[in-house]
């Protein structure tokens, strides 16, 4: 008795539970699911998690179920290696699934191919119990693929080197008084002195020439540093007076200005340069002594114990202190840029390094770009014509050329910039990071945050580049890929076709239909962004 009720409850058992047949009629029982359920493309890959819900009474304990993931899309499709699971009395290595009901997830992993933004994934399984196979419906489990990240610009920016040409230059000329010692009295030699007379032959010659202004004019008196601070503070005092006295004979023709008056008393400074200029012996320990001692009694009575040296320094040095400079400060205009891209072409070697580097950015042709650097390479051997040289070739898509002028160049910041380039050239992207971050120039910065982007690592990519000036693309982009759809919006503010397309897709995502058609109207001037638009799942559902 009791073995028949043991085979009736087996029968009972079996008789629950779906044959490979049924289970194909009740597949639609079964549930799925797909996190995320529109795929999204991620540093070239599609990853996602698929949920299968098996109901209870369905999964057949002496069955083996294999389920193949694929990607449907236009022009093929991409399988992954079928995901096996068994019954309960299935004596193998798959994953067991209850006759019970159960839930199995499994994360799926896709390398991106193109045409995959217009695509979804299904799973096709088949029913495998002893020799028979029998298919299961399809079920498709998302669309795909978000490919958003792929508009970000590539990481390209190089700048060019700055030139230090000033469109107005400043320069003082000055002649000098000098005077005994102790004494303020100006020596009627001294107002005929070479000094003096090349001191008014400037001034003439500088209001002779239309291109330059005296701005002002100074007088400077001084004492030489021995004796008395105090008396010397009052000779200085009163060699300012008699020298502004002499300005005005000595100037009386010469168109000048009035000059400011100033008694510096003791000239340690000058007193300093004289010494480091000069060939005594001993001058060395005399800056020593001048670089220990502040106060200007300490420094005197040190350096007079030097007793052979003071005598030196009387004779040398100290006379050439007791002055009061006249001087004049002026500003000459420099060449206009009319004016250098006419020298360029008629007249290129009175231009020094720092008028060529400006007139080469001045110019639109590559050409004669070129020309322009390879002129400052020659005459000056100029290390920033040789990089904006490189710079200009890489621009110009002539990568060969571009690395063999770099190569040559010695690093800095900027060299560090164009190597993370050339790395990310070559998808080496662990080393175009790594000389990015080392850059930290504004370049590197923005060359950094398209790696980020292409890496999937939004939220950095959205920090770093919040700050970047005017309308960045890529800034843009970080803020959509994080859905801060607001910071988007008030970041895409040029009028560049891509901006307009990253609008659109902004409007879609907050379902502003008639927004969207306008910003995909200014982004059709470029049209390779209506072929885009027409398979970017972000445009589901609207016509063009």
């Amino acid at each position: 008795m009791k073995k028949v009720f043991f085979f009736a409850a087996l029968a009972a058992i079996a008789a629950s539970c779906a044959s490979p047949e049924k289970m194909a009629k009740m597949a639609e029982n079964v549930k799925v699911n797909c996190v995320p359920p529109v795929l999204e493309v991620v540093n070239g890959a599609i990853d996602a998690q698929v949920s299968v819900t098996y109901p209870k009474d369905y999964f057949n304990p002496n069955v083996v179920v294999e389920v193949t993931p694929v990607i449907v899309y236009e022009g093929g499709e991409a399988a992954l290696t079928p995901l096996k699971y068994q019954g309960e009395k299935v004596r193998n290595n798959y994953k067991t699934v209850s006759s019970a009901g159960q839930t199995v997830r499994e994360n799926l992993h896709f390398d991106y191919v193109e045409g995959m933004e217009k695509s979804y994934l299904e799973l096709r399984g088949r029913v495998l119990a002893g020799s028979k196979s029998i298919s299961l419906p399809s079920k498709k489990v998302a669309d795909g693929a978000n490919t958003t990240y792929m508009l970000a610009k590539p990481a390209a920016n190089i700048a060019f080197k700055k030139d230090n040409y000033k469109e107005v230059l400043s320069s003082t000329t000055e002649g000098q008084i000098k005077y005994l010692v102790n004494s303020s009295d100006v020596r009627n030699s001294e107002l005929n002195s070479k000094s003096v007379k090349d001191f008014l032959a400037e001034l003439d010659a500088i209001n002779a020439n239309e291109r330059a202004t005296i701005t002002s004019t100074e007088i400077v008196a001084y004492a030489s540093p021995e004796g008395d601070v105090q008396k010397n503070d009052k000779l200085s005092g009163n060699r300012s007076s008699s020298a502004s006295k002499a300005w005005d004979k000595v100037t009386k023709g010469h168109e000048t200005l009035d000059p400011t008056v100033r008694s510096v008393g003791e000239d340690w400074e000058g007193f300093q340069q004289l010494v480091s200029q000069s060939n005594l012996e001993d001058k060395d320990l005399i800056l020593r002594v001048l670089s220990m001692y502040s106060d200007p009694a300490v420094r005197e009575n040190e350096i007079r114990n030097l007793s052979q040296v003071f005598t030196a320094l009387k004779g040398e040095v100290l006379p050439e202190l007791r002055r009061a400079r006249l001087i004049a400060n002026v500003e000459y205009k420099n060449y206009t840029a009319e004016e250098l891209l006419d020298l360029v072409e008629n007249n290129a070697n009175i231009l020094d390094e720092e008028a060529l580097l400006r007139v080469a950015s001045l110019v639109k042709d590559n050409a004669q770009k070129e020309s322009i650097y390879r002129k400052a390479i020659e005459r000056f051997s100029s290390e920033r014509a040789q990089y904006n040289l490189a710079a200009l070739y890489m621009r110009e898509g002539n990568y060969e050329k571009a690395r063999s002028g770099f190569a040559e160049l010695p690093e800095d910041a900027d060299i560090l910039n164009v190597n993370g380039v050339l790395a990310m050239q070559k998808e080496d992207y662990k080393a175009a990071e790594d000389f990015f971050r080392k850059s930290g120039t504004p370049e590197a910065d923005a060359n950094l945050g398209a790696l980020l982007i292409q890496t999937g690592r939004y939220e950095e990519a959205a920090r770093l580049l919040k700050d970047t000036e005017g309308c960045c693309h890529n800034s843009v982009l970080a803020y959509i890929l994080t859905d801060q759809l607001e910071k988007a919006s008030a970041r895409a503010k040029c009028g560049d076709p891509k901006v307009w397309y990253l609008k659109a897709i902004v409007a879609a995502r907050q379902g502003q239909s008639e927004e969207v058609k306008k910003c995909l109207e200014k982004a059709f001037r470029n049209p390779d962004l209506k072929a885009r638009a027409a398979r970017d799942i972000e445009f589901a559902g609207y016509e063009f």
